[in-house]
């Protein structure tokens, strides 16, 4: 039997970050989860990462991050997910505690026990991750690989042209992908239409598992909220989407091309500048602007059988 992929979870909770967690301790080897603000303050992204932990009785050490960008002011808590982060039941408040580590050396200290296993998941803003390369300039050579949830090779959701992970802290994502670390990144052009319908979060909640039942309570109130501020008919499971292809590959479709992210633009600042150009021949050499391929990014998706998965490996616990 194959030995699982080592990943660390650096999250934000958050309706599909609770998700993410319970998904990956499930398929991968989840050796520890860091938080970092976001979709809300860092206190509730961290009291909200430990409950899900306590929840489905998963036993790996939190570290606390970073609770503001690395230049930018906040731009405050993420609507969707309500006033707490994680709105849509009542969690039991946590009884554990974070590591009495800092995030940004929590992440150096995994990666150095694990050097060239290690997979850090992304699925918030940067911050941590960025300050992290700063501290550790060896995290290069140590990290397997980053795999994102953020960004969009078509529009953004927090403005027309940035996705909300990335428009959180644009110089950290900046200084990620520029990392020379292997990147792989999923954005809204595929994660927002890859979700829960109603029919799914009705087959949670009636299936009288526990933890089924409470993400099933979590994601009626997600896609209510979805459904009012964007019009979907989903629930979207943006961050699970980071998780899936280390579990199986075949559930979403790449590209290895340059990935830019803009910290100067009026209008387009935090977009990520995917170069998804694809001449034949010898006109591939004099593409204007053309930057070095940096990251595998995400182009389509198995939307129904990614769910499926999703959807037992909740009903498993």
């Amino acid at each position: 039997m194959a030995e699982k992929t080592k990943i660390l979870i650096d999250c934000d909770p958050g309706h599909d970050d609770a998700v993410a967690i319970l998904f990956a301790a499930r398929h991968l080897d989840l050796v520890g989860v860091t938080t970092v603000h976001g979709n809300n303050a860092l206190e509730n992204t961290t009291r909200n990462a430990l409950a899900v932990l306590e929840l489905a009785g998963i036993e790996v050490p939190l570290a606390k991050g970073c609770a503001e960008p690395l230049v930018q002011k906040s731009i405050g808590i993420s609507p969707v997910h309500g006033e707490g982060g994680l709105e849509g039941v009542e969690l039991a408040a946590p009884t554990r505690k974070p590591v009495a580590t800092h995030a940004v050396d929590f992440i150096v200290e995994t990666a150095s026990r694990h050097r060239g296993e290690l997979v850090l998941a992304a699925i918030g803003p940067q911050t941590n991750i960025a300050l992290a390369l700063a501290r550790e300039p060896l995290l290069k050579e140590w990290v397997r690989e980053i795999t994102v949830m953020g960004g969009s090779t078509t529009q953004g959701n927090i403005t027309p042209a940035a996705e909300f992970n990335i428009f959180c802290d644009p110089e950290a994502a900046s200084a990620v992908f520029e990392s020379g670390i292997a990147i792989r990144m999923v954005g809204l052009n595929v994660t927002r239409r890859t979700g829960f319908e109603e029919g799914d979060i009705d087959r949670m909640r009636y299936s009288k598992k526990p933890v089924a039942a409470v993400v099933a309570d979590l994601m009626g109130f997600y896609l209510d909220k979805q459904k009012a501020g964007f019009g979907l008919k989903v629930a979207p499971m943006h961050d699970v989407c980071a998780i899936v292809p280390h579990v199986d590959p075949s559930l979403i479709d790449y590209v290895h091309t340059s990935v830019r992210v803009e910290l100067c633009g009026t209008y387009s600042r935090g977009m990520t500048v995917c170069d998804l150009r694809r001449p034949a021949g010898s006109a591939a050499t004099k593409l204007a602007n053309r930057t070095p391929p940096n990251a595998l990014v995400a182009v389509e998706a198995r939307e129904r059988q990614l769910i499926h998965l999703v959807i037992e490996t909740i009903l498993s616990y």
